[in-house]
This record gives C-alpha cells, sequence and structure tokens, in this order.
C-alpha cells in the first residue's frame, strides 16, 4: 500500500514512474492485515503502559505476543531501544505525530477508492472494541475518555449495546466501546491491487521483478533486479520489512526489525454476521469481515522473519473467537506476513540522509494500510519542493540513520 501509494502521489504531480514489486501489488504485508482504516490508531506500540505487561510479554503469557529469545539476543540494542522510545516523556510528542498521519486515512481512502472503482469495498461502519472481564467497564472508560481529548467520538457499550450493534456476537463481552469514525474494507490486497491498475491505467509501468541492489551511478540511482536494470532521477525504498536488506549495501542502517502476523478466514456460520472488524482486547486478535469469510488476525511473533511458522498463536486466536461467535469450517491456507517496525512506533518518511534523491518510506508497522495513501503524498510533496500534508519532522530518516 505504501509503495502503490507514492507511485501513485508521485505520478499526480507527473513525473514518470516505474513500480517495480517481486510479487503482483497487494500481495505482501498489505494483503494480510484486519483492513482497518485506523484513524483512532494514534497511541504507539511502545506507550508507557509497555512496563506495567513487560513480564507477561517476555515470559510469552499473554496472547498479544510470542517472543523468540534467539531472535530477542541477535539484536539487544533493538529491543532495548524500543523499550526505552516507551518512556512516558515521549508519549504525548509520539501520539500528536500518529494522529496527524492517521486523521485523513478513511478520507484519503475514500477517495482513491472512489478514483479505482472500488467504493464498493469501502465500510463506514466504524470498529468494536470488547472487553471479557467487568474490568474492561474502567478500560472503555478510559480509552472513551482519552479520545475524546484528542477529537476522536466514541460510544462505550454495556453487554446489551453490544448485541444491539452486532447481535450474533455471543453475549460474553460486558463491555464494548464503538468508534464509529473508523473506516474498513472487505479485501486490502483486492484494494491494493486496485490502485496499482490505477497507476497502469495512467500511464504507469509496473516491473513484477526482486531488486537485487541499489546503487548511485552518478547522479542517477539504479537498481539491479531478476529483470534488468533500471535508472532514474530519484527511488522511493517502501520495501516494508525488506527496506533495511536493500540499505545496508549503502552503508545506512534504518534500524528497522519487524513483528510477524498469521490470519485465517472462517465461514461464519449460516444467518450470522459482523457490520465491522471487532478487536478482542483480552484474547488480542481481530475477527473482521472479509470477502473470502471472518478473517481471525493474530498478536505479534517475535521471531526472525524468515523462520518457519508457528501458529500457536492463531490457534489460540481461532478458539478464542469461536467462543465469541459462531464460525464454521476454515476457509484456505493459514497466512503469514511481516511488519515493519522501527523503536518509536513511527515510520521513516522522507530523504535519506547523505544520499540525495534516495527516499525512504517504511517502517508504518501496523497501520501501513491506513496510511500509506497520506504517506505517498508526503513523499511527493518533499520530492516536488512542495509543503507536505502535515509536519514531516517525526518521521525524518535522520533520526535513526546517520
Amino acid at each position: 500500500m505504501v509503495g502503490v501509494s507514492c507511485a501513485l502521489a508521485l505520478q499526480q504531480r507527473g513525473i514518470t514512474v516505474t513500480l517495480i514489486d517481486r510479487r503482483e501489488p497487494g500481495r505482501e504485508t498489505s494483503y494480510g492485515n484486519a483492513g482497518v482504516l485506523a484513524s483512532s490508531s494514534i497511541v504507539p506500540l511502545n506507550n508507557p503502559s509497555l512496563y506495567a505487561r513487560i513480564g507477561d510479554y517476555l515470559g510469552n503469557r499473554h496472547p498479544a505476543l510470542n517472543l523468540s529469545w534467539r531472535r530477542a539476543f541477535s539484536r539487544p540494542g533493538w529491543l532495548l531501544r524500543f523499550l526505552w522510545e516507551a518512556r512516558p516523556s515521549q508519549a504525548a510528542a509520539r501520539i500528536a505525530a500518529l494522529q496527524a498521519l492517521t486523521a485523513s486515512s478513511v478520507e484519503r481512502h475514500r477517495a482513491l477508492m472512489a478514483e479505482a472503482g472500488v467504493s464498493h469495498r469501502l465500510r463506514e461502519t466504524g470498529t468494536l472494541k470488547l472487553w471479557r472481564s467487568e474490568a474492561g467497564h474502567a478500560a472503555a472508560r478510559a480509552e472513551h475518555d482519552f479520545l475524546k481529548r484528542h477529537g476522536i467520538a466514541s460510544q462505550i457499550l454495556d453487554r446489551q449495546g453490544i448485541s444491539a450493534v452486532e447481535p450474533s456476537l455471543n453475549p460474553i463481552f460486558p463491555a464494548g466501546l464503538l468508534i464509529p469514525s473508523v473506516g474498513s474494507v472487505d479485501s486490502p490486497g483486492a484494494v491494493t491491487a486496485a490502485y496499482a491498475a490505477l497507476f497502469a491505467e495512467r500511464g504507469g509501468r509496473i516491473e513484477q521483478a526482486e531488486v537485487a541492489g541499489l546503487a548511485r551511478q552518478g547522479a542517477r540511482w539504479q537498481a539491479r533486479t531478476t529483470q534488468g536494470t533500471f535508472e532514474a532521477d530519484l527511488a522511493v525504498v517502501a520495501l516494508g520489512p525488506w527496506s533495511g536488506d536493500l540499505l545496508k549495501p549503502l552503508g545506512l542502517d534504518p534500524w528497522l526489525d519487524v513483528e510477524r502476523g498469521y490470519h485465517r478466514h472462517l465461514k461464519p456460520a449460516a444467518g450470522t454476521g459482523l457490520s465491522r472488524p471487532v478487536y478482542d482486547v483480552d484474547a488480542a486478535y481481530y475477527m473482521a469481515p472479509m470477502e473470502q469469510g471472518v478473517r481471525i488476525t493474530s498478536g505479534v511473533d517475535l521471531s526472525f522473519r524468515d523462520a518457519p511458522d508457528d501458529h500457536r498463536q492463531i490457534d489460540g486466536a481461532t478458539a478464542s473467537a469461536r467462543k465469541a461467535f459462531p464460525l464454521g469450517e476454515v476457509v484456505g491456507e493459514t497466512w503469514r506476513g511481516a511488519r515493519p517496525t522501527l523503536p518509536d512506533s513511527l515510520p521513516m518518511i522522507g530523504e535519506a540522509p547523505r544520499n540525495p534523491g534516495l527516499w525512504l518510506a517504511f517502517g508504518n508497522q501496523h497501520i501501513g494500510f491506513s496510511t500509506g495513501p497520506i504517506t505517498g503524498e508526503m513523499i511527493a510533496a518533499m520530492v516536488c519542493g512542495e509543503k507536505p500534508p502535515i509536519d514531516p519532522t517525526p518521521f525524518r530518516p535522520g533520526r535513526y540513520i546517520r
């Protein structure tokens, strides 16, 4: 989503763009998310509350995280920096940066979907967060008050209120929070592919090839790929969790790491359905209505990016989802993807230090599908010397790349 959005935004400014993707656009990280256009996702992953839960996380006692200690010890500096970035003094600035990045997600996607002819895939029915214990009432109230302070409306629901908006859910949740301003789609991969098709229809070139290397050749950038060599005045690296692989041979270490995640589709029981994505807070999974069925997403798997699948989390999430909603048989294969994450939970958007014409757009972690369009607009505006739609300072590459 980020790469396609950058290509579209540059193209709209009259720049000739070649989009290079090793697979068809929309088949990697952007394929597998919960399809949420998360205008309310304004709290960084490593916020101060992380410290209270760290024992459960490090001991693999919480469904939100599966930690491979072998992987953690392979990059202890990154993990320590991630924890250090969660200190309270940083929270307000990070929240402000994320709110600026996410605020226009629905509006921008609505416009792009209309241009791409896929408006039927957009739902503007909000999202629903649910708690399984009575303690959820206080948690829902606290989140409601927090969102209100930041201008985001929400509605606290009790058990009866939850049944009124999602009657097919089993009545196991005493507390919920409906956030109406959040949008969602029924196939993130299809939406990304539609944006890529729009780019191609407008004269953009799409090459399916794997990039083997990137180098500066005089005043131009050269990408070596499995389908030959491509040269251009500027290059945008938007390879998500693979971006570091391309940059490190240039002497650029973006301090990028990867969170793996899984999803699985199940058929809803006859006569049932969901109107919006639902997040089960205590069991740490999303349940989202998709074109293929009900998509169950897992928590974070902090294993090596290319390690074999570990289905413990998605199996646990599936079992929890069956208690919450009448689900039938599994449809298709379990999918695994990887999310690109930087230590401060903010993406890297801007020109690389010491490398004129090399632009970076990655690290959008869990909200890349939501924030792809504004990321593309920021890159295109800065490339063309225009004022970007939001302040790019919090996302500058120089905060990690020296």
